[in-house]
């Protein structure tokens, strides 16, 4: 089936994901337990973060959740703080973090571009970090559909940014490629009836991933040679 549009999730698929979020967890632990090792252990154990190596750790609540997600598991861990007002927190700190590209990402979505391929971008970060992320790469002019677990579509593994992206770019589902680092990611495009790609600049690992893709790939780099071999 030629591929006539691609969906990207953002976080370990077009931007590294324990380049661009492991120190940023790092500094919410230290911060949100006010400096108490206690507090920052069990903070960190509860979101999947190793202080040790300064990594995220596979299964943690950060690789697909969404902010409101982690905020409710680091909740009981701040006496006093109000969900809504660490949601907010989360969504502030995120959005001024500068994410690290997997490649340049300019040149990369302009040859899919020429494709006459339409492109999205659905995460489970929010619509407003994932737009400031985009356009501190120079990119967001690049995309015809963004969408966050807050656009109104409903978040990952669910179906709704998949289905969203499909209506919005006239184009059936099979006819779309949702290329992505995590089984939601997969999970959402194959109940969408998509055609799924995973890539390895997540956490997951091949293992984890093969049987929930139709191809996985090291990188985003490799798609599209992909997408021109399914066409021929």
């Amino acid at each position: 089936m030629r591929a006539k549009a691609v969906l990207f999730d953002k976080d370990g698929t077009l931007f590294d994901f324990q380049k661009s979020w492991a120190s940023w967890i790092g500094q919410e632990v230290a911060q949100l337990s006010g400096g108490d090792p206690a507090i920052a252990a069990k903070i960190a154990a509860a979101i999947g973060y190793d202080p040790e190596t300064g990594l995220i750790l596979p299964g943690s609540v950060a690789i697909a959740g969404t902010e409101r997600d982690v905020a409710r598991l680091l909740l009981p861990f701040i006496p006093g703080a109000a969900l809504e007002d660490l949601v907010a927190h989360l969504q502030r700190t995120a959005a001024a973090l500068i994410p690290v590209a997997v490649m340049p990402l300019v040149p990369f979505l302009a040859e899919l571009a020429a494709m006459d391929l339409y492109l999205g971008l659905a995460t489970n970060d929010s619509e407003a970090a994932a737009r400031k992320h985009l356009r501190h790469h120079g990119v967001m002019d690049m995309f015809d559909f963004v969408a966050g677990y807050d656009s109104g579509h409903g978040a990952k593994p669910a179906p709704g940014m998949c289905a969203a992206f499909a209506h919005r770019c006239g184009v059936a589902a099979d006819q779309v490629v949702m290329v992505g680092d995590s089984l939601h990611d997969l999970h959402a495009g194959r109940t969408a009836g998509m055609q799924t790609v995973a890539v390895l600049t997540g956490v997951a690992s091949a293992e984890d991933l093969r049987d929930h893709a139709d191809v996985v790939l090291p990188d985003i780099g490799h798609l599209v040679g992909w997408i021109m071999a399914r066409d021929n």
